[in-house]
């Protein structure tokens, strides 16, 4: 069985880290260019391990070749959404297809509520699972 100790969102790479500083950030960045990978940035108030589909900050970075334009581009959806979830994605497009190649949280509220195992008996002795994200329990605006 797996743990999570700090209680934090595990989504993407990095996840069971401390944050990445701005220059780690940039690290990952160009080390994504340097394979060819599109850069986006994704943001969220509510975490769920199903909502796959984020917000998308801006358009992708298709054509960047330096770190410090996908910086700028993170700083100002920072600066938009200080307490959202943001991430950002790196795609592949070199078989003709976007396939995601690295995704990884870079910004998160200050407090994180979780979530919780919500169990549902079913007919006879099934038992139905279903995870359940506090920060949905607020309207959209409120939640962080």
């Amino acid at each position: 069985m797996m743990t999570n100790p700090t209680g934090r969102v595990t989504q993407g790479q990095f996840s069971f880290l401390p944050d990445l500083s701005d220059l780690e950030i940039a690290l990952q960045i160009d080390y994504g260019l340097a394979r060819g990978y599109a850069w986006s940035i994704e943001y969220t108030d509510d975490p769920h391990p199903r909502n796959t589909y984020w917000e998308m900050y801006g358009m992708p970075m298709f054509d960047l070749t330096d770190a410090a334009a996908v910086l700028l581009e993170l700083n100002a959806c920072r600066q938009v959404f200080p307490n959202h979830y943001i991430r950002l994605m790196a795609f592949d497009s070199t078989r003709g297809v976007e396939s995601i190649a690295m995704s990884f949280i870079v910004n998160r509220p200050a407090r994180e509520p979780g979530f919780g195992l919500v169990r549902q008996e079913m007919d006879g002795r099934t038992m139905r699972y279903t995870v359940h994200s506090y920060a949905g329990d607020k309207p959209e605006s409120e939640r962080y």
